[in-house]
């Protein structure tokens, strides 16, 4: 057999298949820290980048504890399926900031601060302490039925011009 039939006969190797989505490393068990209070976390509003805050109907605060910067939290309108032009909120605490409530009252401080009446929360089904943070803020399960990923919605409490904020007030499922 010549050279030139040799390499017309090579087979192929076979294609890898398309590889998942890699998880997030597991989280190491830290000893307890002692959680923050609502005073404790303040939202200090930045500029918008690219993608994170800085589009229109966009905003950005640093989240700070005792003066120190403890991570970041954005709002985005975005239009993707399957709620199409929504306002989407993400939260991004440093490793350190962890497990101190530090995110359940950043996401709270942020959606009361925000333009938008109606935000919603795109996470992980496996991220629990972001979900156990958003439903603290008042986020509710919104997921449509077989969809992969986590989505949570806020919707702000009416407003009474007399009496001010409807503490009363729950949102409906």
């Amino acid at each position: 057999m010549t050279a030139a039939k040799l390499s017309a006969t090579k087979v192929k190797p076979p294609r890898r298949s398309v590889r998942e989505t890699p998880k997030p490393r597991p989280v190491k068990p830290r000893p307890e820290q002692p959680k923050v209070s609502e005073v404790d976390v303040i939202l200090v509003a930045i500029p918008g980048t690219p993608g994170k805050g800085n589009g229109p109907g966009g905003e950005k605060w640093r989240i700070e504890v005792g003066g120190v910067r403890a991570g970041e939290v954005y709002i985005n309108v975005i239009d993707e399926p399957p709620l199409g032009h929504h306002a989407s909120i993400q939260i991004y605490l440093n490793i350190k900031s962890q497990g101190r409530g530090i995110g359940r009252v950043a996401y709270l401080k942020a959606c009361q601060r925000s333009q938008h009446h109606t935000i919603y929360a795109h996470m992980r089904k496996s991220n629990v302490a972001s979900r156990r943070a958003a439903e603290a803020a008042g986020f509710i399960d919104a997921t449509p039925t077989g969809y992969g990923q986590l989505i949570m919605k806020r919707l702000r409490p009416p407003v009474c011009a007399d009496t001010g904020p409807d503490t009363t007030w729950k949102p409906s499922s």
